[in-house]
């Protein structure tokens, strides 16, 4: 949690760690952040991200007055698919995430980043969360698979599962690509919300591009401090619906004995779109440009 968020500070979480958003709190500066971000990423996403995505965000009309409230986003989401935004004061159990997905209930933080530091993120803020994940719960069978790898991850604390439940959400919610008929475009909420990320994710030669395979995702580790060194590519959200819906329960049993993978590697049965240089990472990525400043 924020330490500069008094008005998170102040509030007790309730048992499944759920807190009021309080809106009317927001100060100016802090709206005003939104706005900058929000114009910042229409400019780079065009021609980048999915339809999909433009379409949530234009039935959801987060571009109308700052910071949305979510009294006003979550009438119209639960019309559209049956799921709410609720806040939540940071990071919390896993349990409790999986349960809250599994309901229709997507988490997201209260705070905004600093207007000085844009670019900088040490933990999901508001509009990582709601910019970044909520359009494309307006989307029937996206809301679906949101529902479904909740559920996934319940069961998955049974087979002590976490570790490969957290590889599937970041090589698709986060970090996915999906290819379409116009072209390849990102989905993922991690790269939508990153100026950056959005570019290097479609357009470096550095990263790996690799179509989506269930067990091979959950096999692979990722980079959660820079970016990342392979995308996982799928064809439509049917495609990861149907992959979802399975029971995980003999891949958890299977899993343990398998090798991992680092997230550069490329596998014998890989579809390979692009075989990256990996020359962002092996020249030392975000870590050399912060030794640099």
């Amino acid at each position: 949690m924020p330490v500069n968020d008094p008005v998170v500070a102040e509030q007790t979480p309730a048992a499944d760690f759920s807190i009021d958003q309080k809106w009317d709190l927001y100060s100016e500066e802090e709206h005003g952040v939104w706005t900058t971000l929000y114009e910042r990423q229409m400019g780079v996403l065009k021609g980048r991200a999915c339809n999909e995505f433009f379409k949530g965000l234009e039935l959801l009309n987060l571009n109308d007055g700052g910071i949305p409230d979510f009294r006003r986003i979550n009438e119209k989401l639960e019309k559209l698919t049956g799921w709410t935004v609720i806040t939540v004061p940071g990071l919390i159990p896993e349990k409790e995430f999986y349960e809250h997905l599994a309901n229709r209930r997507f988490v997201s933080g209260r705070f905004i980043r600093d207007a000085e530091k844009l670019d900088y993120l040490p933990e999901p803020d508001i509009f990582h969360d709601v910019f970044g994940h909520v359009p494309l719960l307006t989307q029937p069978v996206f809301a679906d698979y949101m529902e479904a790898y909740g559920k996934g991850g319940l069961r998955s604390l049974e087979f002590d599962a976490i570790k490969n439940m957290a590889r599937l959400y970041w090589y698709t919610v986060e970090f996915g690509l999906i290819n379409t008929p116009e072209g390849r475009r990102i989905y993922g909420a991690g790269i939508v919300s990153s100026k950056a990320e959005s570019i290097f994710s479609l357009e470096a030669r550095s990263p790996n591009r690799i179509h989506f395979d269930l067990e091979r995702v959950m096999r692979t580790d990722y980079r959660y401090d820079d970016f990342q060194q392979t995308y996982f590519v799928i064809d439509s959200f049917d495609e990861l619906m149907e992959a979802t819906y399975a029971d995980f329960a003999p891949l958890y049993e299977r899993l343990p004995k398998l090798t991992e993978n680092r997230p550069r590697d490329i596998l014998d049965g890989d579809k390979v779109y692009s075989k990256g240089t990996q020359e962002y990472a092996d020249g030392g990525g975000l870590t050399k440009k912060a030794a640099a400043l």
